[in-house]
């Protein structure tokens, strides 16, 4: 059985939805490059966080052949308070998927993409076993494609992380989402502390890393600048800033829209910070623009040598 998320606590089902201000006026999806994505999406049985999520931008990359995979089925384990994904029992792993997300790449013909998965708390190791056939995959059948995994905690297993690295992709990202102090409200089965340690181990294997939050939760700017603060002394290569959307009167509410000249001023703090690429707006999200992050990508592979799992001798590129 699935379900959408129960109301909430911070949720009034009875009050009117806000209206967004004119800096968050998306198209409706449309045109041929979307309609071409989604039938094979369709065809092949695959499924995309840009639809599961319901991303304001979905129109927009697909259109532009941009899109976020994500792999281990379309049911999340877990119940966070912002996310639109379903929440339930997932289905048996399906073990014919890595191999269609990689056809389905490969016969995009990217020079980039991006996948997520859903959390899979019922399995031993979180999912990483498909992380890494999935990757693999790709390698195998899309060779000059940089790849960016958007993955979950694994409930802090480091083996379950390593697993993922070991399968060598050029970008390994993981969301903080929220503040600290906001972390366990957003976030039901999480932890702050958890999922920077996922970070940590990144950097200390040498990846690329990345990480976004959501902003208009309720955090203060003084928390924000703080968690840019950390990630700067981290080393982390990309950050993404974004607003936060109530996807339905179940989920959290808005607490604040923040004006693009906030997100801008956010932009420069991080870059100032050492942060290497910033993308900073009200409808920034986890991979928005990814693609074109692809030359950065592949500008510090070869002038790092060490950092970015693409410049390990061997992978073709």
């Amino acid at each position: 059985m699935t379900t959408r998320l129960p109301i909430v606590d911070q949720a009034d089902p009875a009050a009117p939805r806000r209206r967004h201000p004119s800096w968050l006026r998306v198209k409706m999806p449309g045109g041929d490059g979307y309609r071409e994505i989604d039938r094979m999406l369709k065809g092949l049985g695959l499924n995309t966080v840009c639809k599961s999520a319901s991303c304001p931008n979905i129109g927009e990359c697909w259109n532009n052949r941009a899109l976020t995979i994500m792999i281990l089925g379309d049911i999340c384990t877990r119940s966070c308070r912002f996310c639109d994904v379903k929440t339930g029992r997932p289905l048996p792993v399906d073990e014919g998927e890595p191999r269609r997300v990689a056809e389905m790449l490969a016969t995009l013909d990217l020079n980039h993409t991006v996948i997520t998965s859903v959390d899979r708390d019922d399995l031993s190791d979180g999912g990483a076993a498909i992380w890494a056939a999935t990757l693999r995959a790709c390698h195998e059948l899309a060779p000059k494609m940089t790849i960016e995994v958007l993955v979950g905690d694994f409930k802090g297993s480091i083996a379950d992380v390593d697993a993922v690295l070991d399968a060598d992709p050029d970008v390994f990202a993981h969301n903080l989402e929220t503040v600290p102090r906001l972390s366990r409200q957003v976030r039901v089965q999480a932890r702050y502390e958890r999922s920077f340690a996922v970070l940590r181990r990144g950097r200390e294997r040498g990846a690329l890393t990345k990480t976004g939050l959501m902003l208009g939760l309720g955090e203060t700017r003084e928390e924000v600048i703080e968690v840019i603060d950390q990630l700067g002394e981290l080393g982390l290569t990309i950050l993404t800033l974004g607003q936060y959307l109530q996807p339905s009167k179940q989920h959290l509410q808005i607490e604040r829209y923040v004006h693009p000249d906030e997100f801008a001023e956010l932009r420069d703090i991080a870059l100032a910070r050492g942060i290497l690429h910033v993308e900073s707006g009200p409808l920034v999200r986890s991979s928005y623009h990814a693609e074109g992050q692809a030359e950065l990508i592949r500008r510090l592979q070869a002038s790092h040598g060490s950092v970015g799992f693409a410049s390990i001798p061997g992978r073709a590129g």
